[in-house]
């Protein structure tokens, strides 16, 4: 379990956060906030990465809604495109939906190939 939440999407890395000292060789204390004081501030230097800075891409911990258990409601706005698939002996339904969280004037921006129409 990375950082309370669990599962194959949860974030590998968070951060960045201040370097209070260096503790030997190869070990270093963090400036945590405290919804994370149940982590160890000291971490060795195998599980750290740099941090480049990239405003535009850092997302404060304070704009992410979670429940107590850890779950994230998505609400769905539209329904984009709908496509029926002919298997071998039956036919699947799927649908492209809109989500509420997700900026698709962003996505446009920063992948216009995507975009054709």
């Amino acid at each position: 379990m990375r950082f309370g939440k669990k599962g194959k999407l949860s974030p590998r890395y968070v951060g960045p956060y201040k370097i209070i000292r260096k503790i030997g060789i190869v070990a270093y204390e963090f400036d945590l906030p405290s919804e994370l004081e149940a982590v160890h501030p000291i971490f060795h230097v195998s599980l750290l990465r740099k941090c480049i800075g990239d405003p535009s891409r850092i997302m404060p911990i304070e704009n992410i809604c979670i429940a107590e258990d850890l779950s994230y409601a998505e609400v769905p706005i539209a329904i984009l495109d709908r496509q029926v698939r002919k298997l071998r002996n039956k036919d699947a339904a799927s649908v492209k939906v809109l989500w509420r969280n997700n900026n698709v004037e962003e996505m446009r921006n920063e992948y216009p190939q995507l975009f054709t129409t």
